[in-house]
C-alpha cells in the first residue's frame, strides 16, 4: 500500500579506470529495478560493441560545447581529451518519478553535482592492488599500451579523492562487491522518514 510519491536519491559512483565500476553497475541495474542509471553524453568514439543511446549518447564536441553553454549539464568534464556530460532534465524527471539515479562520473564531475544537488550519495570504488588494476585494463583489449600507461597514471590522482566519497568499496571479489554497493541503496530507501510517507496510508491503519 502506496499513496505517495517520494522523490528519488541521486547516487554519484566513480572509480579509476579499470577498477570494474562499469561491470558492478550494470549488475546492480539489473538486481534493483527502482534504480535507473543517467546514460552520459560524450564526445569520445564509440567502442566495439557499443551502442548509441545505450552506453552514451555520443555527440559532436561542436553540440556538446553549445549545450554546455545552454546550461543543459548537471556536471560536465574533459578527461582524456574527451567531453563527458551528464543530462539535468533526464536526472530530475526520473528523480521526480522515485526512481533513485546513478551517475557514473570521475571525482571532476562529483565535486560539480555536490554543489549543485548536497543531498546526493556518492560511492568510490577501488582495485585490491594497482597489479590488478593494469591486468583489468590489458585484458579489455580496447586501449594501447601507452593509452593503459596513461590511465594507470591518472589512476593514483584519482584515487586520492576517495576520501570526498561517502561510501568506499573495495572491488576484489565481484560478488561480494556486488552485494555491498547493492546494500548502500537498499538500506537508504528503508530510511524512516522516506517509508513514513511511501506507507503512510498503512502506518495510520495499523495504529488506529
Amino acid at each position: 500500500m502506496s499513496n505517495s510519491i517520494v522523490p528519488g536519491t541521486l547516487y554519484i559512483v566513480a572509480a579509476p579506470s579499470g577498477a570494474g565500476k562499469s561491470s558492478l553497475v550494470n549488475a546492480l541495474i539489473k538486481r534493483l529495478p527502482f534504480v535507473y542509471l543517467s546514460i552520459s553524453h560524450t564526445t569520445r568514439p564509440m567502442r566495439p560493441g557499443e551502442n548509441d543511446g545505450e552506453h552514451y549518447h555520443f555527440i559532436s564536441a561542436e553540440e556538446f560545447i553549445a549545450r554546455a553553454d545552454d546550461a543543459e549539464f548537471l556536471e560536465h568534464a574533459k578527461v582524456f581529451d574527451h567531453y563527458y556530460g551528464t543530462s539535468q532534465k533526464y536526472v530530475q524527471n526520473q528523480l521526480d518519478l522515485g526512481h533513485d539515479v546513478l551517475l557514473e562520473i570521475d571525482w571532476q564531475g562529483a565535486q560539480q553535482v555536490r554543489h549543485l544537488m548536497p543531498n546526493c550519495k556518492s560511492i568510490f570504488i577501488l582495485p585490491p592492488s594497482k597489479e590488478a588494476l593494469q591486468e583489468r585494463l590489458e585484458k579489455r583489449q580496447q586501449d594501447s599500451k601507452e593509452v593503459i600507461a596513461r590511465r594507470m597514471r591518472d589512476a593514483v590522482s584519482d584515487m586520492s579523492h576517495y576520501e570526498e566519497f561517502d561510501y568506499l568499496i573495495i572491488n576484489d571479489d565481484f560478488y561480494k562487491a556486488l552485494d555491498e554497493l547493492c546494500t548502500i541503496f537498499v538500506a537508504n530507501r528503508t530510511v524512516t522518514e522516506q517509508q513514513k510517507q511511501r506507507h503512510d496510508a498503512l502506518i495510520s491503519k495499523l495504529l488506529s
